[in-house]
């Protein structure tokens, strides 16, 4: 177990029936910390919480708590509560009845369970409403009625699946806001299931993001979403748009070359481990500069460009939408004001917002030559 591990999860695999979902995984939560598990539907996220909650039995490897292995017992002896994504409340019961579900298991005394539940009730903005139903709460509250039940039972470790899914756009962002307020002023361990990225980056300390059973990566939210390790997690974390370039690796930096689509560059290579061949370039919509192609501004050397014309136009609000045709391919940029369709534009994306990656339709490319002091000769963009 790592020494500043307070839940550790040890080459765990687990699966339905002959069907792995998780293969081996490590993975150390710190007391107090707040871990978002994100990626898409059959990741293995919920799978994984399931299994630390003991409602799933690993095939293999085993679960921790505070040097304990946990990998054996039942749920309600590891010492955790977990919060559903559809609340599962008794609909019969009062407010006061489902926070104090929990500690009435524990054949608490009745005066005890009382004093917890108007603890809970406060705590949570639930005062005055212990004796309504479920049925006569908003959605906001049932969640956090949810989450009182939870907590009320003083769990180590408060595990989340997708709780905030079924709350509308204006509900979601505050009650994420009150979560994350709560486990900080708590100082409770949390794992939080999510596959929305803007949740898992403004509530977590940690995100690990998942694919196929297995960690993509994993960091702050700053260091997965400004260095992510690989093609899949800069899409993940919002660089979907995605073109094939040809480059020659050199010292400290990696020369991408002219093509009929976009002119020449040299990007510093930041550690990035690459190769000379050809890289997947992927970037963000609203990191890069749309200009008109009239436009006699140069670039720096480190800024790479493209050439392209605007297809259709729209407005999702703050930024203008454009899809641009790049030779085969089709990006999406947003601008501060509109473009007209059909008309020629130039992107400029900045080396700092141009995530590079060895790509695997690798072929050794020309030597890059000199060109207005920038070594490089673009080979032609190639379809996303």
């Amino acid at each position: 177990m790592n020494d500043e591990a307070f839940l550790d999860i040890a080459g765990v695999s687990a699966g339905y029936g002959r069907t792995p979902v998780l293969k081996g995984l490590d993975l150390s939560i710190r007391k107090g910390e707040f871990v978002a598990l994100l990626g898409s539907s059959g990741c293995g996220k919920t799978t994984l919480l399931r299994a630390i909650a003991g409602f799933v039995q690993p095939s293999g490897g085993a679960i921790s708590v505070a040097g304990r292995n946990v990998t054996n017992l039942p749920p309600d002896k590891r010492g955790m509560a977990l919060v559903f994504q559809s609340y599962a409340l008794w609909p019969h019961m009062t407010v006061a009845q489902n926070i104090g579900y929990g500690l009435k298991l524990q054949r608490k005394p009745r005066g005890e369970i009382a004093g917890r539940v108007d603890e809970m009730e406060a705590l949570l903005g639930l005062s005055g409403l212990g004796a309504r139903k479920p049925g006569e709460l908003s959605g906001g509250q049932r969640q956090r009625v949810a989450l009182g039940r939870a907590l009320a039972i003083d769990p180590q470790i408060l595990l989340l699946d997708e709780p905030l899914s079924n709350l509308d756009a204006r509900i979601r962002l505050q009650v994420r806001h009150e979560i994350r307020s709560l486990q900080q002023r708590l100082g409770i361990t949390a794992v939080h299931v999510t596959h929305d990225r803007e949740e898992a980056m403004v509530m977590a300390d940690r995100i690990v993001i998942m694919n196929a059973g297995r960690i993509a990566q994993q960091g702050t939210p700053e260091e997965v979403y400004n260095r992510p390790a690989s093609s899949f997690v800069a899409a993940f974390m919002g660089a979907e748009n995605r073109l094939v370039l040809t480059g020659h690796a050199e010292a400290s930096r990696f020369g991408i070359l002219e093509g009929s689509d976009n002119a020449g560059c040299l990007v510093p290579l930041d550690g990035r481990p690459l190769a000379s061949g050809s890289v997947e370039a992927r970037f963000r919509a609203e990191a890069v500069e749309l200009l008109p192609a009239k436009s006699r501004e140069n670039p720096s050397e480190a800024v790479l460009e493209l050439a392209g014309r605007v297809v259709t136009v729209s407005y999702p609000g703050g930024l203008w939408r454009h899809a641009i045709k790049v030779g085969t391919a089709e990006i999406l940029v947003d601008a501060p004001r509109a473009f007209s369709p059909g008309e020629a534009v130039k992107v400029r994306i900045p080396h700092q917002v141009l995530f590079l990656f060895n790509s695997r339709e690798a072929s050794p490319p020309p030597k890059p030559v000199s060109r207005s002091g920038v070594e490089s000769r673009f080979l032609e963009v190639s379809e996303a």
